[in-house]
């Protein structure tokens, strides 16, 4: 088991941002700003999504990787903090999820 953290993970993406390193996948993504950083985000979301239905979980493993990373590099690049996502999330222990996804209303109900 790894100690790695997402929170380790953000700090790299913020130290690179700020490198301006041209050699840096992640300086480069965000240079091209926040559309073309949530086009990425979707493109591995999509993989992810049929790595999960393929039950290919070496796949699924990588793709879910790949979709935290984009994530994180589209909060950056959106001006989001990680650390407002996770008070986001924390807000949203103090009841359940089904209670949380009926206060937000209508447009957040799904069907399944």
């Amino acid at each position: 088991m790894t100690d790695f953290t997402l929170e380790e993970l953000a700090a790299t993406i913020d130290e690179r941002a700020a490198s301006g390193d041209d050699n840096s996948y992640t300086a480069r993504l965000l240079g091209k700003g926040v559309a073309k950083c949530a086009q990425k985000l979707g493109e591995e979301a999509v993989e992810a999504a049929i790595a999960a239905a393929e039950r290919d979980n070496q796949a699924l493993t990588k793709e879910a990787a790949d979709v935290l990373y984009h994530l994180l590099v589209l909060l950056r690049a959106a001006g989001v903090s990680f650390d407002e996502v996770k008070a986001e999330l924390q807000s949203r222990t103090r009841q359940s999820g089904l209670d949380e996804k009926r206060s937000r209303g209508p447009s957040a109900d799904w069907k399944s």
